[in-house]
């Protein structure tokens, strides 16, 4: 009897993301702008779990998230960037959907090891304009 209970946990728990995933990812950050590598940016990685500092190129270690990941970079006299990037479920928690009967699904969506954001992200920086100019902010944009 207690062998069955062991074998069952077991195998509800195989496709488990949490046991098998972290619920952290290292991602590379790097910034370009007319097609050309922009070294030195400043970007600020969030998610509704935490918030991340990094300057481009460079690799950072994030905590992941079923939610998007906010992108913003800015470098002065060069640019900024803003973008949102979605992440994507990963295999381990087709796993767990099935194998579960969706109980872990609900752990790993909590934890976000069942989800990962691209390794490498690729931030395309805008233009600002030129000094004294003022530019149109973003729709939504509170100005001071």
């Amino acid at each position: 009897m207690l062998r069955r209970a062991a074998f069952a946990s077991l195998v509800l728990l195989g496709g488990c993301a949490t046991l098998g995933e972290s619920n952290q990812q290292m991602v590379l950050v790097q910034t370009i702008q007319d097609n050309r590598p922009l070294l030195g940016a400043g970007c600020i990685l969030a998610n509704n779990v935490g918030k991340w500092f990094v300057t481009t190129p460079g690799r950072v270690t994030i905590q992941k998230s079923p939610g998007p990941l906010r992108v913003d970079c800015r470098k002065d006299g060069a640019g900024r960037a803003d973008e949102q990037i979605a992440s994507k479920v990963n295999a381990n928690l087709w796993g767990n959907i099935i194998l579960t009967l969706g109980v872990g699904y609900l752990v790993d969506r909590n934890t976000g090891a069942g989800y990962d954001y691209p390794s490498t992200l690729t931030i395309e920086m805008k233009k600002t304009g030129a000094a004294g100019s003022f530019e149109t902010p973003p729709a939504g944009s509170i100005v001071y």
